[in-house]
């Protein structure tokens, strides 16, 4: 029944702008593919009977669908992507993108910007994608070293005039980049801050466009209304002089003006409806990733003043997010044959062996301990080098047998698409986020990096007896590098404490887990790992001495 209330939401929002007086402008948009064109499960919304999505043959339908409304005179549209759009699925990342680029180049792309982890390879082989792109390639700092000007494979920004207005789309990239990439990747490459290369490039665009549209792959924070409030206070920003992470959308949105719209990625966090920065009224959207959806935001634009008026999301519950549920948005043949084709040769090297596991990696054990979560946790704290991870069990959805391992092992393993973050936090909190897993019946969770004993035997929140992290006794005042995954981050499995983190304190490295998962075993192989004294229930034991002098200083 919803599905049919989100179609028929589409047919009447369609017929209720195309009897509107406006000049309606379809902005079409997708970031964080990850080579997510191909066909799979909405784990995300029910992981054990996940429904199916349609990938780029449904995606293919919706837009179909949209630039059937246009008529080129009272509506048109944008398709724009906004970066990282190959490596994740295997059709991209074996593929190095030619798949993907293949795609877009069959549905029509407008433009599309460039995503730090375009850079997960080689130039040269990113070279091949990218010149198949039969649309324009955007970025406004990307900087060749040797001539100090922009690399020969992007454009700054482009002009198209719709409906008699004229748009200038800037496209910009992260300098996270610097920070996430391989330096034989980017060697002979800068990434010029984001706000300094806006300041030079909005003044030319804006002598040649009525409209500036912001096509940026840099994120928009989780909750954007509570960041602006912890940030802003009368209208004076609390800027950081920390900038080794790039600008995020609404320091860019609050800080340059002259943008009427940003379209943001990277953080892989979708929002129903636009948000606007209260001082500029910059608009800001941004999907969800890996193909699951395309986000259609309708904008109203004036005549007479050129500029935009409203807008109007592509449904009243799910907004500008659509699920692309292949039920609903059934397939273009022609486009999910291609697709399908690609997949089957990309999909071809899934049983390679990557490794070898000398034990049966379970994933059933003792309290929150098993050898395959083992795994994943020491593959999460190496990836991100912390001082710290954690996981909940659930996480953990297959074993792998004793014997060779492969690339679809791991995709059994790890099916979810979850993305390594890390959070600094004192100890204090460290030691709340374990109690808060431990409290009532709860199981505990996968750690990495330290040593816990716990007794069900005292109250709650004062059940940990040992704590230990890096081999050294925990400290409630030091300041600890936390890894774990943007799911546990979004307040989920009872770690709702999490959303308290401040924003400034997070870092998602837009690294699959999988992938971590993936390149550890290939490290450490053969496999051996087993169940050791990481995590343990004792209801026997007492305060050790470091812990009691630990929670003494505290003042508990």
């Amino acid at each position: 029944m919803k599905k049919l209330f989100i179609l028929v939401s589409i047919i009447c929002l369609s017929l209720t702008l195309l009897n509107a007086e406006e000049l309606l402008l379809d902005i079409m948009t997708t970031n964080d593919i990850h080579g997510g064109i191909d066909r799979s499960k909405a784990t995300f919304i029910n992981p054990d009977f996940p429904p199916q999505l349609g990938g780029g043959g449904s995606a293919a339908r919706l837009i179909k669908h949209m630039r059937g409304l246009t008529d080129g005179k009272t509506r048109d549209n944008f398709l724009l992507d906004a970066g990282d759009f190959f490596q994740g699925r295997p059709i991209g990342t074996v593929s190095k993108g030619v798949a993907i680029m293949r795609y877009f180049n069959q549905v029509g792309y407008d433009a599309l910007t460039v995503g730090n982890h375009e850079f997960d390879i080689l130039n040269d082989d990113l070279q091949i994608a990218l010149n198949m792109a039969k649309f324009p390639i955007l970025s406004c700092n990307i900087i060749n070293k040797e001539t100090g000007e922009l690399v020969d494979f992007v454009e700054p920004y482009i002009i198209r005039e719709r409906l008699g207005i004229k748009f200038g789309i800037i496209g910009l990239t992260t300098t996270d980049t610097e920070l996430m990439s391989f330096p034989e990747n980017i060697a002979g490459i800068d990434f010029i801050d984001e706000k300094q290369a806006l300041l030079k490039w909005i003044p030319i665009v804006r002598e040649q466009a009525d409209i500036i549209i912001l096509l940026g792959h840099m994120g928009l924070p989780y909750d954007p209304a509570k960041m602006y409030k912890a940030r802003y206070s009368d209208d004076i920003y609390k800027t950081s002089d920390d900038r080794r992470w790039g600008w995020d959308v609404q320091e860019i949105a609050h800080e340059v003006e002259g943008i009427d719209l940003i379209i943001g990625g990277h953080m892989h966090k979708g929002i129903a409806e636009p948000w606007a920065d209260p001082l500029t009224h910059t608009l800001c959207m941004q999907g969800y990733a890996y193909g699951s959806n395309l986000n259609v935001l309708t904008l109203k634009l004036d005549t007479e003043t050129k500029t935009i008026s409203g807008w109007q999301t592509i449904d009243k519950q799910a907004g500008m997010s659509v699920t692309l549920f292949e039920d609903e948005f059934l397939p273009v043949p022609e486009i999910a044959e291609s697709i399908a084709k690609d997949q089957k040769i990309a999909e071809k090297g899934m049983d390679e062996v990557i490794g070898m596991a000398k034990v049966y990696l379970n994933r059933e054990g003792a309290d929150a301990q098993n050898r395959m979560g083992n795994l994943i946790m020491d593959a999460m704290n190496d990836v991100v080098d912390a001082d710290f991870a954690f996981m909940n069990l659930g996480g953990v959805r297959g074993t792998i047998a004793q014997g060779p391992i492969s690339y679809r092992d791991v995709f059994t393993v790890m099916p979810f698409d979850n993305q390594v973050i890390t959070f600094e936090c004192d100890g204090k909190f460290l030691k709340e986020i374990v109690e808060t897993r431990i409290e009532g019946g709860r199981h505990g969770m996968l750690v990495s990096g330290g040593k816990v004993t716990y007794t069900k035997k005292r109250e709650n929140f004062d059940r940990v007896t040992f704590f230990e992290i890096q081999g050294e006794p925990w400290d409630p005042n030091k300041i600890y590098k936390v890894a774990t995954t943007d799911f546990l981050m979004g307040g989920n499995a009872g770690l709702a404490l999490l959303t308290k983190v401040e924003q400034d304190d997070i870092t998602n490295y837009n690294i699959n887990l999988r992938d971590a998962i993936v390149t550890y075993i290939k490290k450490v192989t053969p496999i051996s790992i087993e169940i050791d004294d990481r995590w343990i229930r004792n209801d026997k034991t007492q305060y050790s001495p470091t812990m009691e002098k630990a929670l003494q200083g505290m003042n508990r």
